[in-house]
């Protein structure tokens, strides 16, 4: 495929039917000249089960945060996976984003004692292996955007970095002295989402098929038989709505906001800084008022459509609010659809969500916010997947 230029992901145009996101055929080739550049957290299932999983999720938003601020006005593609993040860039931004994430991977320990694992690897050494990385954009709300992802490239690409060594070409090797990164608009000052209606279910599965529109299919199926499950739309189901969202001061992420800010400086100043801001958030959330570039009521009804809860990447992954009823019931379908073939699924169910922010521009409404599991969410919910894959390939 032909080498573009950088715009080619702003250039796209978007979709906003999440129902649409099974159509396989509409997804667009990403250039030969792009990489795929992905962020785990080393260990980050030990870490969740030690209680951290909010730390690991801020990691996780961290790689993104630090490549676009890194990127300019380029528009780049990302998914937020709960323990990590997927991004695909022009190679033209790569070394820049390389340094970023490479701040970053230094800095990981002290913030939050996490160990983060980088590397980013060519989209034509992954078409070489069979593989392809195509994508849509998914459109939240007017300037705001997810990516999907498709071709099973993001996938081999995850491999490759994940089972790679220092030196392989894949891994960005760790040098010992970098500078702190740059996190600007990564925010953490939500309380837990607590379930509305009595669960939070957190669900990673993946259509199985002999092709694409078959594979498809399966997700267009499993996307309706949900939907009637719940008896409304996946949208009524969103973990952010007018029941769960609660705000209190001090901010429930203080700490992480402001270690996170410091940048090298005094953390006291960045720890006023978000307790005054936050003061001021907590006023007009209270009052329903608006304070500088901050409204209240705009900013929740922005905010309920920005979240990621459901997204794409070769595994549908999405959190939703359900009853208990309905957990029990979703999780039988998809595993008698396990043992039909017809799909591999991982769950998870707590009683609360979490959400970490990125905000760009509040006064035009650019900000979007990640949605994970409570006590591990995506992260716990991989486990029950890769033992399900694991087992249908031994079949």
């Amino acid at each position: 495929m032909a080498a573009s230029d950088d715009g080619f992901y702003e250039a796209l145009p978007s979709f906003d039917s999440f129902d649409d996101v099974t159509r396989f055929e509409a997804y667009t080739p990403v250039p030969d000249d792009w990489v795929v550049l992905l962020s785990d957290v080393v260990g980050s299932t030990k870490a969740i089960r030690a209680g951290r999983y909010k730390d690991v999720n801020m990691v996780g938003a961290a790689t993104i945060t630090s490549v676009l601020n890194t990127c300019g006005t380029t528009e780049i593609p990302f998914v937020f996976g709960g323990d990590g993040a997927t991004m695909v860039l022009p190679a033209s931004l790569l070394p820049a984003a390389k340094e970023a994430l490479l701040d970053l991977q230094s800095a990981s320990v002290a913030l939050y004692g996490l160990e983060l694992r980088v590397g980013a690897v060519p989209v034509c050494v992954i078409r070489h292996d069979g593989h392809d990385v195509a994508i849509r954009k998914y459109r939240l709300s007017p300037g705001n955007h997810l990516a999907m992802l498709a071709g099973g490239g993001a996938e081999r690409a995850e491999d490759l970095i994940k089972s790679g060594k220092p030196g392989d070409g894949w891994l960005f090797e760790a040098s010992a002295e970098r500078g702190p990164p740059d996190l600007e608009g990564l925010s953490c000052r939500w309380q837990p989402l607590t379930a509305r209606d009595g669960c939070m279910l957190t669900l990673m599965i993946q259509g199985m098929g002999s092709d694409a529109p078959a594979q498809g299919a399966v997700l267009g199926s499993v996307l309706a038989n949900i939907a009637r499950i719940l008896g409304h739309s996946l949208d009524s189901s969103a973990p952010a709505n007018q029941v769960s969202m609660r705000f209190k001061w001090p901010p429930a992420g203080l700490m992480r906001e402001a270690r996170a800010l410091a940048r090298g400086g005094a953390l006291w100043k960045k720890v006023l800084w978000v307790l005054g801001t936050g003061l001021v958030q907590a006023w007009c959330e209270t009052f329903d008022r608006k304070a500088g570039d901050y409204d209240a009521p705009k900013y929740r009804g922005e905010l309920r459509a920005n979240t990621d809860f459901r997204k794409y990447d070769g595994v549908l992954r999405t959190v939703l609010d359900v009853t208990p009823d309905q957990a029990e019931i979703i999780e039988a379908y998809l595993e008698r659809e396990y043992q039909r073939g017809h799909l591999i699924y991982g769950v998870h169910t707590a009683g609360t969500a979490l959400m970490t922010c990125l905000l760009f521009n509040l006064e035009q409404g650019e900000h979007v916010h990640f949605i994970d599991g409570s006590g591990g969410g995506f992260a716990m919910a991989a486990v029950g997947f890769k033992e399900r894959l694991a087992a249908r390939a031994t079949r």
